[in-house]
């Protein structure tokens, strides 16, 4: 055998090929002008094989949705006490960031799409819904015991989802150009300088725990993370010295 022999080229997996095929489909003749048979018949498979991994014609557009969301529940469900639950949450939603920014071609693809079929829009918002309740979920179990602690998981969860996806939308919306997880990082810090812990944010310590401003003289010491913004280290200031 000549050394020169090319070798043939592997073929996709049955799923990845259903995937490139109703999308090149739904780019050429439309969303709804397509039928399940036309996308098997693409991708040369059977049409039990399309049924065998997607429900319908919209789960196609979401492949990698199903995944994402088990690796969410999985990262969450090993959290442990010493983890902060605000930042865990945020560490959680960047899963999702990962999963759109490992293919942006495909992702923006899919966003145009999804803009233009009401239906896939509809569809969408059921997928962002079942983010939100597995990170409300975590925080309620964390929460459990507190006032207001469902009320307190639910707000918070909704608050990760809508700034997540603001700064998702935006780097889609470029085309997938720039750094997208820098502008979920920016995002996601306003959910935990406002939500998070006192613990993950500045504290300040003015003489045994409970006491009150003391004398004047005392000495007030302050413990603040450097990236701690100025406005919430003397917010956290005059709370102690009880100052309006």
């Amino acid at each position: 055998m000549s050394s020169s022999s090319a070798v043939p080229a592997a073929k996709p997996p049955i799923r990845d090929a259903l995937v490139a095929a109703a999308f090149r489909l739904f780019l050429e003749r439309g969303f709804e002008q397509t039928t399940v048979d036309d996308i098997v018949a693409l991708a040369g498979v059977g049409r039990r094989s399309f049924f065998r991994y997607f429900p319908s014609k919209e789960d196609v557009v979401f492949p990698d949705h199903e995944g994402c969301l088990a690796d969410m529940t999985a990262f969450l469900a090993a959290s442990g006490p010493e983890h902060e639950p605000v930042r865990r949450v945020c560490d959680a939603a960047r899963l999702v960031l990962r999963m759109y920014a490992e293919n942006p071609a495909f992702s923006v693809q899919r966003y145009r799409l999804t803009r233009q079929v009401p239906g896939l829009r509809a569809y969408e918002l059921s997928v962002v819904w079942r983010y939100e309740r597995a990170l409300a979920e975590y925080l309620r179990g964390r929460f459990a015991g507190r006032p207001d602690g469902t009320l307190r998981a639910d707000v918070i969860a909704a608050a990760v989802v809508a700034a997540h996806n603001n700064a998702l939308r935006s780097w889609l919306r470029s085309d997938g150009v720039g750094d997208a997880g820098a502008a979920v990082d920016h995002a996601l810090a306003y959910v935990q300088m406002t939500y998070a812990r006192p613990a993950d944010t500045p504290a300040v310590w003015s003489g045994p725990a409970g006491a009150g401003p003391g004398p004047a003289g005392d000495v007030v010491v302050l413990v603040s993370r450097r990236d701690a913004p100025l406005w919430r280290v003397v917010q956290e200031l005059e709370t102690v010295l009880d100052r309006p």
